[in-house]
């Protein structure tokens, strides 16, 4: 077999993965219940990387680079792609970018592009190995075919692909045409395979024609594709040489063994004509590879040409077809394209297995999202409704009015543990203190979205400063059209920054509505009776309805405490669908996911939602209540007036107190994972703008060298003597140009200058015949002195004797013929 052709590798360069993928996996997926550390995996994943970039010219390099390639699927169907900001450069295989006008290297931040280069060294890795496989066994001619076919089909992938996963211009190798050629390529040397293996079972003579008759159809498709404007430039010099003789030797091929099929059915006449045909595509095939290539086949299909012939002439006296008049063969496509596997590694652990595909992430998100907005909305119903329960008793001066009935002169019990709770809990020092920090929290969390729109900004600026500067030369995408996700981002960001604010001025200004009565309440006992105005003088009051409201007040602390419940319920009921979103993007290959949400909180919410239903309509039977039995009691003359109102204000003082310190660490929560947001939001545009500053140099660099390179000048035109000796390749000899007219003297001989080389003109007339020997000529009079001389053979040169003119008063006489004005000595 001739030399089987393989596919040269890209080559990239060093890049931090570990850093940037450990930004974007905590920030997608880490949260309070999940925080695993997936360090280790990421240096195993940038070990492979290096091992699979460059060791690729190992015999086990296969193997190493089966494992990156899995490795980066896995983690590409886990992470959000356009999140990720590692500038992955890879240079053209063919490294011929800077001579033919295309890119040497590309930059560009995506795991897809990584995973199509990655993917094109497996092609070229198994294109190496099968043009190096001895192909004397079985085995090894099996093995080969498989890995040409399993190359074919990748880049017939690629083919299809890349531009997707580029949206820009490529380099060389990875053009759509180069890799097309490439997939024809490959294919045509696995048929080429396997119609070796084919000849060396010794299969039936009309398969192996059907077999070589593929193969050459396949050469043909390939060459005419590598002859293509875009890829021609890259091939090796003996590619299309070596692709061509192929394509002759399988036409000869097919044709031999088409013959056969002919000798068999006593043909002779149609065998004569395969055979002629096959020779001289076999003659043809050796002179351009070698001559010992298929020499077996040619000397039999020879052989049998002369005995055929001879046969013909004394026996058949068959008349010989026209060869286009023949039946064509038919083709037996064996070779195929074979599609890239989804996992090409036998074993090894997936590194990444913690973390479940993308569309389970974000199907599980949102059902987390929903499920926390549903609670929300729950527990919204629940404190809406104690609220206004408690700003209808705070507006009937309910319970304290009971107790100043009860109690006069003396604090009611009520206001004495609401104190207490409040001093416990820290009082007004406390609430001063968690409103203290909002201001430093909400300025921290500015800061940061400040600093990242900036570093937005400043790489928008620089990009549209070189567009301006380059115009069209200036290729890579703008920073608009990638930037629009973070401007997005920055805008929610600013947007929930700005409700914060006004969240921070409500608690402020009832803050200030209450904080007298709070600072009262904050102070000692003493100080809270000094500042309640004693009881008036107690009236007949009506027993039955001071008991109704005892037993009212009762009834409002039950109703609390099971809100208080539903409220803990509500918050700790969680519902984890993962198994079943794994189970639908399995089954199905996609995940209807408010389906499944839907069904499942429906199944764990529905009994809380009943109980609060329960809980809303009950309140409302409660108030009617409490208004009736308060308004015996305001009948019958109970009360205690102005004492009632400051107790009213103490108890409203009290639950303010209560929404003030939960709305303040609540504050205080949300800007702290604020900033947790942001600082991710913040290593995230950093990145990018680290990748666009490495593209960015890329092209630069690319656009400097282009700028040094001299411009292209048109070649010169080629002399008339060339263009002549191309325009009439057969001529041998051509006609000197006239001479010149001789002087009306006598003719002299003519000057012995040596003959030329063919179709370089004469100075003058020169004799048919060439002279043996002749005298050196002065090199100040030889009127090609950067033309080389013939290397006709001279005689011993002597020393140069100048010619010696007559004298100038003797008139001029002609010399007579034969005169040598340079002596031979």
């Amino acid at each position: 077999m001739a030399e089987l052709l393989f596919v040269p590798f890209k080559k990239s360069s060093d890049v931090d993965i570990v850093k940037p993928l450990k930004n974007l996996i905590q920030s997608t997926y880490n949260s309070g219940e999940n925080t695993e550390d997936y360090t280790d995996a990421l240096n195993e994943l940038s070990r492979l990387r290096t091992n699979a970039v460059w060791k690729v010219f190992e015999k086990t390099s296969l193997d190493t680079i089966y494992s990156y390639y899995d490795q980066l699927v896995a983690l590409e169907s886990k992470i959000p792609p356009q999140e990720v900001q590692i500038p992955f450069k890879w240079k053209d295989a063919f490294d011929k970018g800077s001579i033919f006008g295309g890119r040497m290297s590309l930059t560009i931040s995506s795991l897809e592009y990584e995973r199509m280069c990655i993917l094109f060294n497996i092609a070229a890795m198994q294109s190496m190995i099968a043009a190096q496989e001895p192909l004397d066994t079985e085995d090894s001619l099996k093995l080969a075919a498989k890995y040409f076919q399993q190359s074919a089909g990748i880049f017939v992938y690629l083919k299809a692909n890349i531009m997707m996963a580029v949206h820009q211009e490529t380099t060389p190798d990875l053009n759509p045409e180069t890799l097309d050629a490439l997939a024809k390529l490959m294919l045509a040397q696995a048929q080429e395979v396997i119609a070796h293996k084919c000849i060396r079972d010794e299969m039936k003579e009309s398969m192996v024609a059907k077999v070589c008759a593929q193969c050459e159809e396949l050469y043909v498709d390939a060459l005419r594709a590598m002859l293509k404007e875009n890829p021609k430039s890259l091939w090796e010099k003996d590619w299309i040489p070596n692709v061509q003789a192929k394509q002759m030797a399988f036409r000869g091929l097919a044709q031999y063994y088409q013959s056969l099929v002919c000798r068999a059915n006593k043909a002779v006449g149609e065998e004569i004509a395969r055979l002629q045909f096959a020779v001289d595509q076999l003659k043809g095939a050796q002179s351009r590879l070698s001559p010992s290539y298929l020499q077996e086949q040619a000397s039999k299909a020879a052989r049998n040409l002369q005995e055929a012939m001879k046969d013909n002439d004394f026996i058949y006296h068959e008349r010989i077809p026209d060869l286009k008049q023949l039946e064509l063969i038919s083709k037996a496509a064996i070779a195929k394209p074979l599609p890239p596997q989804e996992k090409w590694g036998s074993g090894g652990k997936d590194l990444f297995a913690g973390l479940v595909p993308l569309a389970v992430h974000h199907a599980a998100a949102a059902s987390s999202a929903r499920r926390a907005e549903l609670v929300s909305a729950e527990v919204a119903k629940l404190r809406d409704a104690t609220q206004l329960l408690n700003s209808i008793l705070a507006s009937l001066n309910l319970p304290a009015c009971i107790e100043s009935c009860d109690e006069e002169g003396s604090l009611p019990e009520s206001i004495r543990s609401k104190a207490r709770a409040v001093r416990d809990a820290g009082g007004l020092h406390e609430l001063q203190r968690l409103m203290a920090e909002l201001p430093d929290l909400l300025q921290r969390n500015k800061d940061i979205l400040d600093e990242a729109e900036r570093m937005l900004r400043e790489e928008a600026e620089a990009d549209a400063a070189l567009r301006q500067q380059f115009g069209a030369r200036w290729t890579r995408t703008p920073s608009a059209a990638l930037t629009e996700a973070f401007r997005a981002n920055a805008d929610k960001y600013r947007q929930i920054i700005d409700n914060a604010v006004r969240a921070d001025n409500i608690v402020q200004q009832k803050y200030q509505q209450h904080k007298d009565n709070i600072a009262l309440l904050s102070g000692s006992e003493g100080d809270i009776t000094a500042g309640v105005p004693s009881a008036p003088a107690a009236g007949p009051a009506d027993t039955r309805a001071l008991s109704t409201l005892r037993g009212l007040m009762e009834e409002v602390e039950r109703l609390k405490a099971e809100r208080d419940s539903i409220e803990c319920s509500l918050k700790d009921a969680s519902v984890d669908l993962r198994a079943q979103f794994l189970a639908a993007l399995s089954a199905d290959g996609a995940i209807d996911e408010p389906a499944l949400s839907a069904a499942a909180l429906g199944r764990a919410l529905g009994p809380l939602q009943a109980q609060l239903a329960a809980s809303l309509a009950a309140q409302d039977d409660l108030v009617a209540r409490i208004q009736k039995a308060h308004g015996s009691l305001e009948s019958g003359g109970g009360g205690a007036g102005g004492r009632d109102a400051v107790l009213g204000r103490l108890a409203a003082a009290y639950d303010a107190f209560q929404d003030l310190t939960g709305n303040l660490r609540e504050g205080v929560k949300f800007y702290n994972d604020l900033t947790q947001l942001l600082v991710a939001f913040q290593n995230k545009v950093s990145d990018f703008c680290f990748a666009r500053k490495t593209e960015k140099e890329e092209l630069l660099k690319d656009l400097t060298q282009e700028a040094s390179r001299p411009a292209t000048r048109p070649a010169p035109s080629p002399p008339q003597h060339h263009t002549d000796a191309v325009a009439e390749p057969s001529v041998v000899k051509k006609e000197a140009p006239p001479r010149p007219p001789p002087p009306a003297a006598a003719q002299p001989a003519a000057l012995p200058y040596p003959s030329q080389p063919q179709g370089m003109p004469l100075p003058y007339g020169a004799p048919a015949a060439p002279y043996p020997y002749y005298a050196p000529v002065p090199a100040m009079y030889n009127p090609y002195a950067t033309l080389p001389y013939p290397h006709h053979a001279r005689m011993p040169q002597q020393q140069y004797q100048p010619y010696q003119y007559p004298p100038p008063q003797q008139p001029y006489q002609a010399p007579p013929p034969g005169y040598n004005p340079y002596p031979q000595q």
